[in-house]
């Protein structure tokens, strides 16, 4: 493992958010809906927001889990609730963007029995109750293995289902403690045994002191668990007390990284610097569909 590193390199740029992006920010702000965006401090934020795409956070901005690279707040040992009201906010800013595709994501809330699956059902319903043709993404957490909790978000009938392995295994106990490889394989695995049609998703952050041999591993191993989509991007730290960053990863191998996950037989793969699971997802979900 190399020695952290602070300073970005020369080819990595941040669009600054605009006066279009801050009015859009104050919207979803005022109406109390959570972003990647934001609580996750995404670095395409000012990209992505003029141009009418976010990602929406449900079941609140508080995680209970303590991932070491997360920038979303974490909870504790605090009482956590489910907000019923959130997905009609929700409706009421796809409705203003006039999004087309809508991506949904959420913390991870191990306090629930179904953690948190019920929630994206209902979401997923009632964005297709105003609009049955908008396209639907769902970046979900593990459940824990849940069978029934990933039987409750695919009856809703999302058009993609994605769930990000985020690091080699080898930097698990490092980075996600509290989370498990073979699980989430086993994850999305499942999501394709129980509907086959759906289009799955996974994604892998650079940067983190992953070696060269363990990153096409676990490409590999997403490959066998049936992903469809792959995207990889720059890790970069929320804050000084998070897991640091170990190495730029160069466009090149970005590049290099993307021709093979093409060899492995992803339907497509998303792969450069300031690539994020979720970034240009309505692109990426073309590319698929004609296939």
């Amino acid at each position: 493992m190399k020695f952290p590193i602070n300073r970005l390199p020369s080819w990595f740029r941040q669009e600054i958010p605009g006066s279009i992006t801050l009015k859009k920010m104050d919207l979803v702000s005022s109406l109390e809906v959570n972003t990647v965006c934001k609580e996750a401090r995404c670095p395409n934020i000012g990209n992505c927001f003029n141009n009418g795409k976010l990602t929406f956070i449900i079941l609140g901005n508080t995680c209970t889990r303590n991932c070491r690279f997360c920038g979303v707040n974490k909870s504790g040992h605090g009482t956590l609730t489910v907000d019923e009201g959130e997905p009609a906010r929700i409706i009421q800013i796809i409705k203003e963007f006039s999004l087309r595709y809508v991506v949904i994501t959420s913390v991870t809330r191990d306090d629930l029995a179904d953690g948190g699956a019920a929630q994206f059902a209902r979401t997923i319903k009632a964005i297709r109750a105003l609009d049955s043709n908008i396209t639907i993404e769902v970046l979900i957490p593990d459940f824990r293995g849940n069978i029934s909790a990933l039987k409750s978000v695919l009856a809703a009938a999302p058009d993609v289902a994605a769930h990000n392995i985020e690091t080699v295994s080898g930097l698990y106990k490092y980075v996600r403690q509290e989370a498990d490889y073979n699980l989430s394989l086993e994850v999305l695995s499942n999501l394709k045994l129980l509907e086959p049609s759906i289009i799955t998703k996974s994604s892998i952050m650079l940067g983190l002191g992953e070696r060269y041999e363990e990153v096409i591993a676990t490409m590999g191993d997403l490959r066998k668990s049936n992903c469809d989509i792959l995207t990889l991007g720059q890790y970069l730290a929320p804050s000084k007390k998070h897991y640091p960053v170990y190495e730029f990863v160069s466009p090149e191998q970005f590049a290099e990284y993307r021709d093979i996950g093409f060899s492995l037989g992803f339907k497509t793969v998303l792969s450069g610097p300031l690539v994020r699971s979720s970034y240009m997802a309505e692109k990426v979900f073309k590319e698929v569909s004609c296939v």
